[in-house]
Parts: structure tokens; sequence; C-alpha cells
């Protein structure tokens, strides 16, 4: 275990537990826009806790956030401030070296993969890209429900030159919860993602934002294929800490309730067993905070 890397937690419930005002539609993308100074003091906290990997506040500055007027008027300049703030926090760091993830969100929506389109989605990637590109070490395209959203992803940092990581949400019901196969909220299966993976070029491929039940199953499916492919590539976990059933709900529609069973102890219990099945990037995501994170830390790397 030893060489796990620590990814952060998830910003939203930090920004609000500073101090931050949160309300969709634009939800964390407001703490840039009302209160950055919050922001960049979320990225210190998951550091100070073990964070070797911090992600740009840049999910929620897509259209279906802040709308096509906001987007194209001040979208180019908040990716921006978001980029800065967690490159700021990162080489704060004197005594370790802290990656900085660019965060490239479902441009569509979260948990909605009816909603992509191919057609349109290279025009809103290519200002996320172009202007994270300045403060990101790596890319993170997260919370994705379906391969088509991976592959948009891969094309749009291709010119980059910088690697990529790539994370799918996994559906979270009851019946994959009780041993059913592991899928995308699309439906894909999770080899068929990780058969993509291969072929891709990612350097890490990962599973967010969704219940820890699901993850153990996920990542053992993905490590066998990659060891019958002969591929080298990473693999991550951060689950969320969301209460009852996502599957037919947009993860945009409000603030969840979170689980009072997942404390930090549970959750990195989750991350053990995610360490064991072969994950090698493991950190949170909605609901799971610094405290998580400190714990997780403490425990993968002891």
């Amino acid at each position: 275990m030893s060489t796990t890397r620590i990814l952060d937690g998830g910003m939203s419930r930090e920004l609000l537990r500073l101090g931050a005002e949160l309300k969709q539609p634009e939800w964390s993308a407001l703490a840039l826009i009302n209160s950055p100074d919050i922001v960049r003091e979320v990225h210190k906290e998951f550091i100070a806790a073990g964070s070797e990997v911090i992600t740009t506040n840049s999910y929620a500055l897509v259209p279906f956030h802040i709308g096509e007027d906001r987007f194209q008027k001040e979208g180019a300049e908040l990716i921006r401030l978001a980029g800065r703030l967690a490159r700021e926090a990162a080489d704060s760091v004197t005594d370790r070296k802290v990656l900085v993830a660019g965060s490239l969100p479902p441009i569509f929506g979260s948990y909605e993969p009816q909603n992509f389109q191919p057609s349109r989605v290279q025009d809103y990637l290519k200002v996320l890209v172009e202007n994270l590109a300045p403060f990101a070490d790596l890319w993170l395209g997260e919370t994705l429900s379906l391969i088509a959203e991976g592959e948009a992803i891969r094309k749009a940092v291709a010119a980059t030159g910088k690697p990529f990581w790539i994370s799918f949400t996994l559906a979270d019901d009851a019946a994959v919860i009780a041993g059913g196969e592991p899928k995308l909220r699309s439906g894909e299966s999770v080899e068929a993602a990780a058969s993509w993976a291969v072929a891709s070029g990612a350097e890490a491929f990962l599973f967010n934002c969704s219940k820890p039940e699901v993850m153990q199953a996920a990542v053992e499916t993905a490590a066998h294929v990659f060891r019958k492919a002969g591929a080298r590539i990473e693999i991550g976990v951060y689950a969320n800490a969301f209460e009852g059933e996502t599957g037919d709900a947009a993860a945009n529609e409000g603030l969840h309730d979170t689980r009072d069973d997942l404390n930090d102890d549970i959750y990195s219990r989750y991350a053990c067993s995610w360490a064991e099945a072969g994950a090698t990037i493991i950190g949170g995501c909605c609901g799971i905070g610094a405290a998580h994170i400190h714990r997780l830390s403490k425990t993968l790397l002891r």
C-alpha cells in the first residue's frame, strides 16, 4: 500500500462548512464568483489532510450550471481562476510535491448520459482545457456516465501533452450492491470501459461519485482486464456519501442527504478494501471531507 496516491475529497460541502454560499444552478461555481479565498482554503485543508493530488473547482463551470450566456462571457475567466487557486494552494507546499488535476466534468449534466451531444461537446471542452492548461499537471475527466464521454475527454486533451485520467460513475442501485455486474450509469459494463481505457492512452482509470459498496467489484473487474491485456494503467476510487438511491435522479438536482454511517473510520476501511483489490489512487467525492481524507491517508500510507 505504500505506493498509494491520495486524492482530495468532495469540494462542495467543505465550501459550505467554511462559509461559502452554494445554491443551484451555479452550485460550487458560486464560490468562485463570490468567495474565491474559501476555494483556496478548501484546497489547502485537503493538502494538510494528506492529499497528494488536488482537483480544480471547475466541475460546475459548464453551461449546465452557469448558463450559456455566462459561460460565453465569463467562463474562460472563471476557469482560469479555478486553475490558479488550485495551483497556488499546491505551490504553497514546501515539503512535498502536490499535483493539480484539471477537472473536466460531464458537459451536459452528471448522471445524464442520455443528454450527451457529441457534435457540441468539444466546443465546451476546448474552453476548459485551454484555460486550465497553464495550471494543471494532469487532466481528470470525472463523473462520466458513458464511454463516449471518456473518448471526448481523450480527444480534447490529446494535443496538450499532459497525462490524463478518466473516472466513471457507477450504477449503485440495490441490484448492483447485491452482487450484480458492475456497470456505468449508462448501462455499459465496467469491463467494456476498461477495455476502452487500454486503447485510450489513459494513465489512470478511476471510479467516482458512487456508493462505496459498489467500488471493489469494479476495481477487481478493471484489474482483471488490465492484467489480461498487459496494460500498466493505475486504478483509482473516490466514492461519495450520498444517502438513498441516486440512480433515477440527476446528481445536480439539489443537495443530496449524506449518510450518517459513513464516518472517517468506516470510509478508510472501504479504502483499504479498494487498495487490496488493486487501486493505487484513492480519495473521496461528494460528502467525503478533509477528516475522511486525513484518516484514510494515515491508514493507507501506514
